[in-house]
């Protein structure tokens, strides 16, 4: 019963213009690791990564496209540029090992989050999520960012902005969780009769 009772997911919802938009961060992060130690290309392919992840939100609210393809779609696609990203700082040798939990916090908290919706019969009909952007979400990523830059270009402020992210990222995952749980219908009632 298990992937019968999976929530319907549409292929034709994935050419929707924000699902293209988040798919579009999948060949930024096959780029990323060719462009790593430039500082004014890197710069650019995470100027245009965080581009997608701000427009792909504001795109399905804006022309009423919030799909349930899309909210699996863009966490897979932060996971795989993030992956590219700390993978890529590890190869080269400018990211300490604690950094990665503490760069991928949001992440590591979010990726369960994702399975369980994706894959979760109680989901099934559940209001996706329509709301205005996520702060701590969008500070996560900004925080992020700065992490990145300060690893290809100032190592000096790294420590600090690796601990900023950590934090900013561990707020954003508990958020994503409360506001999800707070969205998720409660477990469905058996008939008594059906108990006996």
């Amino acid at each position: 019963m298990g992937l019968l009772a999976m929530p319907t997911l549409s292929a034709r919802d994935l050419a929707l213009p924000p699902n293209l938009m988040s798919l579009a961060r999948l060949p930024l992060a096959a780029l990323f690791p060719f462009v790593a130690t430039h500082p004014a290309p890197a710069l650019a392919v995470l100027c245009c990564a965080g581009l997608t992840d701000v427009l792909d939100g504001w795109l399905a609210r804006r022309s009423g496209q919030v799909t349930r393809m899309g909210a699996i779609v863009d966490p897979i696609a932060d996971k795989v540029f993030a992956l590219a990203v700390v993978g890529t700082l590890l190869r080269n040798g400018v990211l300490p090992l604690w950094g990665i939990p503490a760069l991928l916090a949001r992440e590591i908290l979010e990726l369960p989050l994702a399975l369980w919706i994706a894959l979760s019969r109680r989901f099934r009909g559940a209001r996706l999520s329509t709301a205005s952007a996520n702060i701590p979400g969008k500070l996560a990523t900004t925080v992020q960012f700065a992490a990145v830059l300060a690893a290809i270009a100032l190592p000096a402020a790294l420590p600090p902005m690796l601990a900023a992210a950590a934090g900013a990222g561990a707020a954003a995952g508990v958020s994503y969780w409360a506001r999800q749980l707070r969205r998720a219908p409660g477990p469905a009632k058996i008939p008594p009769e059906a108990g006996a």
